[in-house]
């Protein structure tokens, strides 16, 4: 957390952006440490509110667009051909998922941006979707600037108790990690017991 923290220091609120970048596309550090700290080092006068609402939201933007763009890359054409190799999934499967995302993909991308763990793994469906991107923008853009907002809020409110956002947020985290698990678990019993029968 101390290179945060240092990144801040020197960079001011465009540091707090780059780091919620960062952590979009390779989650060393949640966001839930990240936003309450700005929000902090934001109630000490050292950065501005405003601008490290904007500057992390900028930055969630920018690291959801990185991972939409390698599910871009990655294609409907090429999943079906990774589904068609691997033992538990088919390419029905791929194309069940993508006509639930033709569906009910800007809710997912809306909602998904204040869900831990969902939070960045939502930006590479939408890519292998074709959402197009200027929607996929707009509604990333929208829900994290909610996300960011109430976590720099509450961090900005809390002062040095910052880090009880990310202690109770974490068994959040926790719980959306033990479901997916479970999820992929039951997939695949599913999946055996299908091919048994």
């Amino acid at each position: 957390m101390e290179w945060i923290t240092r990144l801040m220091e020197a960079l001011g609120s465009p540091g707090a952006g780059l780091a919620v970048a960062l952590e979009n596309v390779f989650p060393p550090v949640p966001s839930e440490v990240i936003l309450p700290l700005a929000g902090f080092t934001a109630g000490q006068g050292k950065i501005s509110l405003i601008a490290a609402i904007l500057w992390t939201t900028a930055g969630s933007v920018v690291g959801a667009l990185v991972l939409y763009g390698l599910g871009s890359w990655l294609g409907l054409e090429r999943m079906r051909r990774i589904a068609d190799k691997l033992p538990f999934a088919t390419v029905s499967d791929v194309d069940k998922a993508d006509e639930w995302f033709d569906k009910h993909g800007t809710k997912a991308v809306f909602v998904g941006r204040m869900v831990p763990v969902v939070r960045s793994l939502i930006s590479i469906p939408a890519g292998v979707s074709g959402m197009p991107i200027a929607k996929f923008t707009l509604y990333t853009a929208a829900g994290s600037l909610v996300w960011n907002t109430a976590l720099i809020l509450a961090g900005y409110a809390l002062g040095e108790n910052y880090e009880l956002v990310d202690r109770y947020l974490g068994w959040v985290s926790t719980a959306v990690l033990a479901a997916l698990a479970i999820a992929v678990v039951w997939f695949a019993v599913s999946r055996v017991k299908a091919r048994r029968s």
